[in-house]
């Protein structure tokens, strides 16, 4: 009896391992196809041409300072680095609390039009960018905007992705009594808004902030057909460059792909913290 006993038991422990230890296998397999495309980039931006066309590099090699010069004499890559910085930051925060206030408006306020300026925002989301780009040079171009960060950091006030995404979070999260119990208090919808209905959304705000500030980082046909300066262009524009001077020149394009790729990292990094912690904040806070 005693060894049917322990012989069930084992049996039992067994079969709770199994699927966990499963489960990290395939957790682990993930990983590695995530990282794997990342740490390829790293390893060839140390490499020379001949030896990312000829070969499957899985160490480091000993060319990153040739690749660097290499890069650098045909463009200046931190100072594309740096104007996709001027435009990406400040694209993301306007779209963060804009679309959040947008979206606020749109869930909470019965007005006259709510329904049929909600749908204008919807069908504004079935236009490809690409359709609208003639008009949108010939705006700027009458608005003395050319050669200009602002047209890549103003439309981030209306942004009618996270307009759709926040509106749909904040009808299911935020309590109407909630609101009513900070105009009782005597707080003006501004503060309402800042103090009470930001914080509860700011997991969905983190989301679309990382979404859009990759989409703005990522963003090459607008500068390129907005701008002629090439002192203005964005991080994409200079890659590009790159790689149409120096067609067999991989080590220099992998190095600043790399450099590139720095930033949505760092952004991701930061913002999932407070997706990760807002996941229990709730109306009671």
């Amino acid at each position: 009896m005693y060894r049917e006993n322990s012989a069930k038991r084992v049996s039992g422990k067994i079969g709770k391992i199994f699927p966990l230890a499963f489960m990290y296998l395939f957790l682990t397999l993930l990983l590695l196809i995530c990282v794997l495309p990342f740490l390829l980039v790293l390893i060839n931006s140390t490499h020379t041409s001949i030896d990312i066309v000829t070969r499957l590099n899985l160490t480091f090699g000993t060319a990153l300072s040739e690749n660097y010069e290499k890069m650098q004499s045909s463009v200046n890559i931190w100072q594309g680095f740096g104007n996709s910085l001027m435009i990406s930051v400040p694209f993301t925060a306007l779209t963060g609390y804009f679309s959040a206030l947008t979206a606020y408006g749109f869930s909470k306020y019965r007005f006259k039009g709510n329904k049929v300026l909600f749908w204008v925002v919807l069908f504004s989301m079935m236009l490809p960018s690409q359709l609208s780009i003639i008009g949108f040079y010939q705006l700027n171009l009458k608005l003395s905007l050319l050669n200009s960060f602002l047209p890549f950091i103003l439309p981030g006030m209306a942004n009618a992705t996270a307009v759709f995404f926040l509106k749909g979070m904040i009808e299911q999260s935020i309590p109407d009594s909630l609101i009513e119990a900070g105009r009782i208090e005597g707080s003006s919808e501004i503060h309402i808004f800042n103090r009470l209905i930001l914080p509860c959304i700011m997991p969905g705000v983190a989301t679309m902030c990382i979404f859009n500030f990759v989409s703005s980082w990522n963003n090459y046909l607008g500068p390129l057909v907005i701008m002629t300066d090439n002192a203005k262009f964005p991080m994409p524009v200079m890659i590009a460059m790159i790689k149409g001077l120096y067609q067999t020149n991989y080590g220099a394009l992998y190095l600043a792909i790399a450099i590139s790729v720095v930033p949505i990292i760092i952004v991701y990094i930061f913002l999932s913290r407070y997706i990760i912690s807002g996941l229990t904040l709730g109306a009671e806070k």
